[in-house]
Order: structure tokens, then sequence, then C-alpha cells
């Protein structure tokens, strides 16, 4: 089974074309120069969808093959273990998200992509996306830049799991979003680190401190 926008919930298809436009410039400007062509053919390649809150793009099990680029909203990446649910990715504004496996390897989706605020992003599939970089050499390198991206933040991550204390990985979590708790439950903030909420309460509350 295909992932499906909205699970559940009301999908709005943004008629706008000029807001499709203007985040296509976003990823140009930001990710890697796209020509005039690219633009054109990425325009007529994508959709612009705005979600609810708690909507899940991607759900476990099922074969995801489509990426989105987040024009606006909060999004989290989780997977269900021992009846919990592990937080292992967030992404913003201007972040490229997907089930990474299932894009790349054609295997069912480990992990759910649930929306933490109304998002607003840009949908395209696997197939367009290869289309567009069979034709266009700036598309080709727009992927290349923002996978290179994401492996270097899970690299990151990697070492803060193996190396970082509690404080220290929250502390690494805020120097590099800092309006993630104003953004984000505490709750999924301390599964990402992989500490418990009474920790994380701790941590950020020096007088707690032991």
């Amino acid at each position: 089974m295909l992932s499906t926008p909205a699970m559940g919930t009301l999908c709005v298809i943004m008629k706008n074309t000029t807001d499709i436009e203007n985040a296509i410039e976003t990823i140009s400007e930001n990710y890697s120069h796209l020509t005039v062509d690219c633009k054109s053919d990425l325009k007529n390649s994508c959709k612009l969808l705005c979600l609810d809150k708690l909507s899940l793009i991607v759900k476990d099990g099922q074969f995801a093959d489509k990426m989105y680029f987040i024009v606006s909203g909060c999004v989290r990446a989780f997977y269900n273990k021992d009846s919990k649910e592990i937080t292992d990715w967030f992404a913003f504004e201007g972040d490229f998200m997907s089930s990474i496996n299932s894009f790349y390897q054609g295997v069912s989706s480990k992990h759910n992509i649930e929306l933490l605020e109304p998002t607003t992003f840009l949908e395209i599939t696997r197939e367009a996306i290869f289309t567009l970089t069979d034709k266009h050499h700036c598309f080709e390198r727009l992927g290349r830049i923002a996978v290179t991206k994401t492996m270097l933040q899970l690299q990151e991550r990697i070492v803060s799991i193996q190396f970082e204390t509690a404080q220290q990985k929250y502390e690494s979590l805020i120097n590099m979003r800092p309006d993630i708790v104003q953004r984000v439950p505490l709750t999924h903030i301390a599964s990402h680190l992989g500490i418990t909420l009474e920790t994380l309460s701790r941590i950020r509350n020096p007088k707690n401190r032991i």
C-alpha cells in the first residue's frame, strides 16, 4: 500500500501557483540553484498541501513513495516499540522529510511521520524525482546536497547518543533549534534524547538538579 496524504484528516490542496513558485524558489536559494526549466518542471510535478496538526503523512508498514519539503510547520518521525512511541527525527521549515529507507529501498516504512503543527509542504513522488534527476543536472545536485545534509545530521545524532551526557544532548538540541521547546511537546523531546521526562525536567530547571 502506498502512503497517502492525510491519514484520516482533511487534506487541503493549495491552488495558488505563486505559493508553489515561492516554495521552489526557497529550495533553489537554500540548497542548490535550479534553472528556469527545472523550476517549471518541478512546479508541474509537485503539490502544495496543508494538513492539520497530528495528521500522519506516513504510517509504519506502508511503502512511502513521496518526499516532502516543509514550507511551514513542524514534523516528527517516530516508531513504535513495546507499545511506546520513540521519536527519532524532527523536521522544520526548509527541511526535506521522508521515510528514507522506504523511499530509496522500496521496503515498508518502520516509521510514522506526524505533523506537530498545522503544516504546509510540497509533496513530490519518487517517480517524479527520478524523472527530474535524469532530465536536470541541477536537480541531481540538489538531491545530493539534501541527502548529504541528512547524513551529516544523522552522524551528529549518533555521536550525541554515544558520547554526550543527557545535559549535553539537551544543550546541543537547543543550540541547533532554540525554539524547539515552544513547538514540540517535552515528551517527544525526551524520547528523542533517549531520557525520561523527569530527567528532562531536571535538566531544564537547575533548581531541581542534584
